[in-house]
Formats: structure tokens, sequence, C-alpha cells
């Protein structure tokens, strides 16, 4: 899956809280704030289609 490069300034204390969140979930950060921005469309009714892999992604057989 190709993936895009998110730049954001949050404040420290957000930043610390985001951190502690995604150890008690065994996440990475940048994992946790993924997971955070999916469950926040779904709530309020967005859908995030994934892209398909293509031909020459997709396994053989």
């Amino acid at each position: 899956m190709k993936t895009a490069t998110l730049n954001l300034r949050i404040s420290p204390s957000l930043k610390e809280g985001v951190k502690k969140a995604a150890n008690i979930e065994h996440r990475s950060i940048a994992n946790m704030i993924e997971m955070l921005i999916r469950r926040h469309c779904d709530d309020i009714g967005i859908n995030i289609k994934e892209k398909s892999q293509s031909n020459s992604e997709k396994p053989n057989g």
C-alpha cells in the first residue's frame, strides 16, 4: 500500500497523551493517529476506501 506523509504540529501535552495511548495499545504513534482519524471518519459517516492493489502488487497464483 502506498502511503502519504502528513506533517502536523501539536502541543507537547497532546503528543504525550497520544504517545501514552499508543503505548497502552502497543501501537506506534503514527498508527495510533491513523486509527483515531479512521475512527473519527467512521463516526461521522466518511467512508475511507483503500486503493486496491495494482496488478504488479497482486500475489501470483
